[in-house]
């Protein structure tokens, strides 16, 4: 008897390992979506001298200064939605008085303010007439009093969204009672959903962002908690790391699923923002900018700072947030909860300079838009937007960084070259194009394989033509042909050769 249940264990135990090792094989169906590495989602392997590698945005123009007598040092928490060919940017408008190791916070009331492009760098500030400022109407304020310090707003893609909320977003703090549901038809007249709020357990003193996740037909919201402690209307005791919650919804007023989001290979950080939002050209990868926020000891640098005001200014911060700096990260996630973070800064606070190396510095407007590129002939671009110069003199501004299209991490091959190779894949088109850029004398070729990893006649590295250039549109060819409609709704690797270049993305296309 004993014998019989050991071998009956036994015959168990291997049947359960074959059937994981299946399921772990088991392909993904990609269609024709498309598929960046910002993340190992479809990586078996990487041989030779490849890695992900996290690329970083380039510095741009300050795009917009927070100069206006109802804005200020602290205007942040910036939204920017791209709205068709209208670019538009929501802000808080508020100002901190440092001086003499005091921080004043009531030079003027909060308010959130409007501001429009046509081209993403030229920004300009309508007469709204909404709300009273000073005695006058002619500004562009669209909020105050209740989530005027943290207004989030979205642009609803729900197909069954009514037309009265075509715009919706979330604000609130938790002396309030909590997140609030606003709506809106235009982006610019707000009203509330209903009277109370719709979320009430958190901390809520960040950016509390929602969106409609057409990936998985839900609203999502991320927001602000403390791993420990007591944050709710009634107590206020924050304890721990300044963290991350999602919730869901069907309606945008009933929230569920609530859970704190986890984290690939990263350690316990204290993260201020987080910015997340499906990314437009991959819906299923949910792309976010977090603000690191982390206490360092002062630098000789810091401690040099030319003006004895300025000095002034950065000890009274210092009293208040310690030795507080803040950068961006950059994190994806593949199902709205896991993340994979970056633990490498995606945007450091840069050279030092005035209005850099301190509190709120780096914070990332939500979210990621498509510019224009201001080389001739050259595609579209992303750009990227931060604060600057925050809680330091008459008000702080906001800079424009650039990324190449899907271009916020690559798999890098040096000349020494390397492989990619992908797990098994189902596709929908008849066509495969990359995003790549090479060295002149480097180059990529791709070989489609079967799941078990057997090169597909016709499909052959030795058949591929040498891909070299910069583009973010490019066909792959075998044998003077591009077409690979024979192999779709089949199982398929990639393997994927590189020499000095970087590959971004791939996609299937009809």
């Amino acid at each position: 008897m004993p014998a019989r249940f050991l071998r009956l264990t036994l015959l168990i135990s291997l049947l359960l390992i074959s059937s994981q090792s299946l399921l772990a094989e088991a392909p993904l169906k990609i269609g024709d979506r498309r598929e960046l590495f910002i993340d190992k989602g479809l990586v078996d392997s990487l041989s030779g001298q490849v890695d992900i590698r996290l690329q970083h945005p380039t510095p741009q123009e300050v795009v917009f200064k927070f100069d206006k007598p109802w804005e200020g040092s602290s205007s942040g928490y910036h939204t920017i939605i791209q709205d068709g060919d209208l670019y538009r940017l929501y802000y808080r408008g508020s100002h901190i008085i440092v001086s003499e190791g005091k921080l004043n916070t009531g030079s003027h009331k909060t308010v959130y303010c409007y501001a429009e492009s046509k081209d993403g760098i030229h920004w300009t500030r309508p007469e709204l007439n909404i709300v009273e400022f000073k005695g006058s109407k002619k500004n562009n304020i669209i909020l105050e009093g209740r989530g005027s310090h943290n207004f989030a707003p979205f642009k609803d893609e729900n197909p069954d969204c009514k037309p009265d909320a075509r715009y919706k977003a979330l604000a609130g703090l938790q002396h309030e009672g909590g997140l609030f549901a606003f709506q809106s038809a235009d982006g610019i007249h707000w009203k509330l959903m209903q009277e109370k709020p719709v979320i009430t357990k958190g901390a809520f003193d960040s950016q509390n962002l929602a969106f409609w996740d057409s990936d998985q037909k839900t609203y999502r919201t991320y927001f602000r908690i403390f791993t420990k402690g007591v944050t709710t209307a009634k107590e206020w005791k924050p304890e721990g790391d300044r963290a991350i919650r999602t919730a869901t919804s069907d309606d945008f007023i009933n929230w569920k699923n609530e859970v704190d989001l986890t984290y690939e290979d990263s350690p316990s950080e204290q993260l201020y923002t987080n910015q997340v939002k499906p990314y437009h050209r991959a819906p299923h990868l949910r792309i976010g900018f977090p603000a690191r926020y982390i206490e360092r000891g002062w630098s000789e640098s810091m401690r040099a700072l030319p003006d004895p005001k300025r000095r002034k200014m950065r000890a009274s911060s210092v009293e208040r947030y310690g030795t507080a700096i803040s950068e961006g990260l950059l994190m994806v996630s593949r199902d709205g909860v896991h993340f994979k973070r970056w633990n490498e800064a995606f945007l450091r606070p840069g050279i030092e300079r005035t209005g850099t190396w301190q509190y709120g510095h780096q914070f990332i407007a939500e979210h990621v838009v498509e510019t224009k590129s201001a080389l001739r002939g050259a595609p579209d671009e992303l750009s990227i937007y931060a604060a600057e110069d925050y809680w330091h003199g008459k008000g702080g501004s906001l800079r424009r960084y650039t990324l190449r299209l899907d271009g916020f991490t690559s798999v890098h091959a040096s000349m020494k070259g390397g492989e990619l190779l992908t797990k098994p894949i189902i596709f929908d088109g008849s066509k495969l194009s990359l995003n790549f850029a090479t060295s002149a004398a480097g180059g990529i070729r791709v070989e489609i394989q079967s799941a078990e990893g057997k090169a597909i006649p016709g499909f052959t590295l030795t058949e591929c033509a040498e891909l070299f250039g910069d583009t973010v549109d490019r066909k792959v060819t075998w044998n003077e042909k591009a077409d690979v409609s024979s192999l779709q709704g089949k199982p398929v690797r990639l393997r994927v050769q590189l020499k000095d270049a970087d590959l971004y993305s791939f996609q299937f296309q009809k």
